[in-house]
């Protein structure tokens, strides 16, 4: 500091004022002085539910100047002239291009070479995981084509976690992978500049079962979920391995009284530290009540009444519970073609049966469908032409399930027409009455015939859903028919009436495995029907046939198929017979090769007369690919006026065939030759239709 009465020193050493701190010259000092701002904050009152002090404006705000109007008679300064785009009208909206506009970036991509690039993986031995691994890879699926060699990366990279995944899912749980992108280096013989993508996985210790346990209540019989759970120690962590066997308990518990079994999230706890790759397998399984059948309940639109429905299920009240039983009723439902929708569930009642188990009752859904059907028919054979088929059915029109069906048949040799009623499911299930009328017209080389007919008929058929071994029918028949026929008499073609009153009856023993298209298995069927003749006296008879057929798988898509079918008319001459009831061979069911009914004895114009016996063989190679097959064949037989056949003369058709296989059956078409030809017989015969020859 300069002394009194001397003047300060100047100079560069002279000492400069003390200066305060701003923010221009230090970084570090406040914008605003701490005691500013604490003198600047209002004083806070003590009581914290005090209610807010109303804000004192620091100032007034000046108050906005009004506008000030355009002089008296002065006019306002004129606006500039408008756009000429502004004064179109709008584009209507259904012509507006809603096109977005093409960016930069679609403009790169669009030009953007593409590159090419091939795909290697190494280290995916194991079972099927190379196709499993060609099937999910984001490589494969670029089909070796991408922008830019980031692309090609990013899809390395996600198939380094699949390969992962899938090694993994066969017990490999050290799995690693790694991939990589390289450019084909020079002198390779793969194209220059390519890109190849590899992917190497290293697989690692296999991991296999250390212990399995299951968590569950105690089950009759003893240790049922563990019988049913396919796992054992030492087995592989194979994900599909594990699944399936927790399927299989889902499965078969409840085929076997648990329906209500709920398998419970499996715990597999890896020892991945230890010497031995292992894992202790754990899963908690709910039982749930041992249960048998109780009774039917329903519910919804209803198209059966609980006394119906009690007609279709295959097992009694107090049998143990089999879910297997219950679709087999909701099958069977479906199989009436009744309903919109139907459902069968299980539902607890928590009643005891006499064995201890929970009694469990079947609430059935119905909810009603359409009844009424057109269905129609065509097919093709040489000897009898053209002929379609047409019919009406209602299904329910007498309830329950008394159906009306009204039928009609056109052909180049036939015409008809009939009504039936017919009573499915009949007192018991798969049981069939049918009462039928009808009328119907015949011209065939062998006779003419106008012929009225009133049967019924009594049956238990095996249907897709249920095929039974074995099936039986009886009924009657009153036919009334005006036929023409030779009289070898009179040497000549007389016209007679006939009636005829007939019991038939049929049995038949089915060992096939399939009711439409049988691969492998035999059926033996038998007919008898004892019959009267009335025309000026009356004469009984008996018609009688008897046909077995076997089917042998020789391969996976090749089936060997034969048959053998005899038939014998006892106690009346074969001229006392109406011509319609005579046998006959030859055509599409029979000998194949000939004309309809061109088998067996011949009048003196060439045309046949029938017999009282017959025999027919039959030997078919059924090869399928797809839902196509190829079926060469050949057949013999013949007719004959003695009562019994005698198998000589016999005739032999060969030929070959196609099938075109549905869900509801195949459909045939079938070219054949007679090899020991006489005159008068074709060289070639076709055949067209639904279904097996046999």
């Amino acid at each position: 500091m300069a002394q009194p009465g001397t003047a300060p020193a100047k100079g560069p050493d002279a000492p400069k004022p003390a200066e305060t701190p701003t923010p221009e010259t230090d970084s570090n000092a406040p914008i605003v002085p701490e005691a500013e701002f604490d003198a600047a904050l209002p004083p806070l009152s003590g009581d914290i539910d005090a209610p807010l002090e109303p804000m004192t404006p620091s100032a007034t705000p000046a108050p906005v100047p009004a506008a000030t109007p355009a002089p008296a008679g002065e006019a306002l300064a004129p606006v500039g002239p408008l756009d000429p785009q502004l004064a179109q009208p709008l584009v209507p909206l259904s012509a507006f291009d809603t096109a977005p506009l093409e960016t930069v970036a679609d403009v790169a991509d669009r030009d953007a070479p593409e590159i090419r690039y091939e795909t290697v993986v190494t280290g995916l031995d194991q079972g099927d995981l190379k196709g499993r691994f060609k099937a999910l890879s984001a490589l494969q699926e670029g089909d070796g084509k991408a922008a830019n060699e980031t692309q090609v990366a990013a899809r390395a990279r996600e198939d380094e976690a699949l390969a992962v995944r899938l090694l993994k899912s066969l017990g490999y749980y050290d799995a690693t992978a790694v991939s990589s992108v390289a450019t084909t280096p020079a002198g390779s013989p793969r194209s220059v500049g390519k890109l190849i993508a590899t992917v190497t996985a290293s697989a690692g210790r296999l991991y296999t079962l250390s212990s399995v346990t299951v968590k569950a209540d105690p089950t009759v019989p003893e240790g049922l979920v563990q019988r049913e759970l396919p796992l054992r120690v030492g087995d592989p962590i194979q994900a599909d391995r594990i699944q399936g066997a927790e399927a299989n308990v889902s499965l078969r518990l409840p085929q076997q009284g648990y329906p209500f079994v709920k398998v419970g999230e499996r715990d597999i706890l890896l020892e991945d530290q230890s010497p031995q790759a292992v894992g202790a397998y754990t899963l908690p399984v709910d039982t749930g009540p041992r249960s048998s059948f109780g009774q039917l309940t329903t519910e919804g639109d209803a198209v059966f009444d609980l006394k119906h429905l009690n007609v279709f299920p295959r097992f009694k009240g107090g049998d143990l519970y089999d879910n297997r039983k219950t679709d087999d009723l909701r099958d069977a439902l479906v199989a009436t073609s009744l309903f919109r929708t139907v459902s069968v569930e299980p539902v607890r009642t928590g009643r005891a049966g006499p064995d201890g188990t929970e009694q469990v009752d079947l609430l059935i859904r119905q909810a009603k469908g359409p009844a009424r059907t057109l269905a129609g028919t065509a097919g093709y054979s040489t000897g009898q032409g053209f002929t379609a088929e047409g019919s009406y059915t209602h299904r329910n029109l007498f309830p329950p399930e008394g159906a009306l069906i009204l039928n009609a048949v056109a052909g180049t040799q036939q015409q008809g027409a009939g009504a039936s009623f017919r009573r499915q499911n009949a007192g018991k299930r798969d049981r069939t009455v049918t009462f039928t009328a009808s009328a119907l017209h015949q011209k065939y080389d062998a006779f003419s015939a106008f012929t009225g007919t009133l049967s019924g008929r009594i049956s238990y058929d095996s249907t897709p859903i249920w095929q039974k071994k074995f099936t039986y029918s009886y009924g009657f028949e009153l036919v009334g028919t005006n036929e023409s026929a030779y009289d070898f008499g009179l040497g000549r073609r007389e016209r007679g009436t006939y009636g005829i009153a007939a019991l038939p009856g049929q049995a038949m023993f089915d060992r096939s495995d399939s009711l439409l298209n049988p691969t492998r298995g035999y059926r033996l069927k038998i007919n008898v029907s004892p019959e009267a003749s009335v025309r000026g006296a009356v004469r009984p008879y008996a018609r009688t046939m008897i046909e077995g057929t076997v089917y042998y798988p020789a391969g996976q898509s090749l089936v060997i198929a034969g048959r053998a079918r005899a038939g014998s008319i006892f106690g009346i001459g074969r001229d006392d017979l109406a011509p319609s009831r005579r046998y006959y061979g030859g055509g599409g069911g029979s000998v194949r090769g000939y004309g309809y009914q061109r088998l067996g004895p011949f009048d003196p114009n060439g045309d046949p007369v029938g017999g009282r016996s017959l025999n027919e063989f039959a030997l078919e190679a059924r090869y399928r690919f797809g839902d196509y097959g190829i079926v060469p064949f050949i057949d013999a037989g013949n007719s004959y006026e003695s009562t019994f056949p005698t198998g000589s003369d016999l005739r032999f058709g060969a030929g070959i065939g196609g099938r075109f296989y549905t869900n509801f059956g195949p459909l045939r078409v079938d070219l054949a030759t007679p090899l020991n030809k006489r005159p008068g017989d074709g060289k070639i015969a076709l055949y067209i239709s639904i279904g097996q020859a046999f």
